[in-house]
């Protein structure tokens, strides 16, 4: 995939609420873990039915198909960010509310198997992003949602955002 290795953040890179997706991550490459997951993603959504896609296990909870919408939204405000600061940007980035974003993106609405290409793309775009950038990139630092945070810590906090809902898919929904 790429020469350089994205090695694994000091605390210090991101906010503490990270902290936990962080730690999900196994030490290694993480491009490779990056396309281990995509693959383990799309076997384990490839499984589910479209009535089994609208499951909520809980009231007031996602659907499975929101959480996926909300997988693809928050890798692509992960990855604009990364972007941003492995390209210099100084000025701090905003947040984003993924209660409010969940809803207004109607992934009910839509068919799992387009959620499911939808989330592949994304993360197929994760990947190339981050086999493309210099090392020296991947120590760049800015602010998002108010917190300072490198564009190494951005690329194991997507891993460890997947893994987070992928647990949850598995230990919530699909049992």
């Amino acid at each position: 995939m790429t020469a350089v290795a994205i090695p694994r953040p000091d605390a210090g890179e991101y906010a503490s609420s990270y902290g936990g997706y962080v730690g999900r991550v196994p030490d290694g490459d993480l491009l490779r873990t990056f396309e281990s997951q995509r693959r383990e993603t799309e076997q384990l959504l490839a499984g589910l039915s479209e009535q089994k896609a609208l499951h909520r296990y809980a009231p007031g909870k996602w659907t499975i198909k929101e959480v996926i919408g909300h997988m693809a939204d928050a890798e692509r405000v992960f990855c604009y960010r990364a972007l941003s600061f492995a390209r210099g940007a100084v000025q701090s980035l905003p947040g984003f509310d993924e209660q409010a974003w969940a809803p207004a993106g109607r992934f009910d609405a839509r068919p799992l198997a387009d959620l499911a290409a939808e989330l592949d793309a994304v993360r197929r775009a994760t990947i190339a992003l981050f086999s493309g950038l210099p090392e020296e990139a991947l120590g760049r630092r800015g602010v998002a949602n108010n917190n300072p945070v490198s564009v190494r810590a951005l690329a194991w906090i997507i891993a460890g955002h997947e893994r987070h809902h992928l647990a949850i898919l598995r230990e919530r929904y699909l049992v």
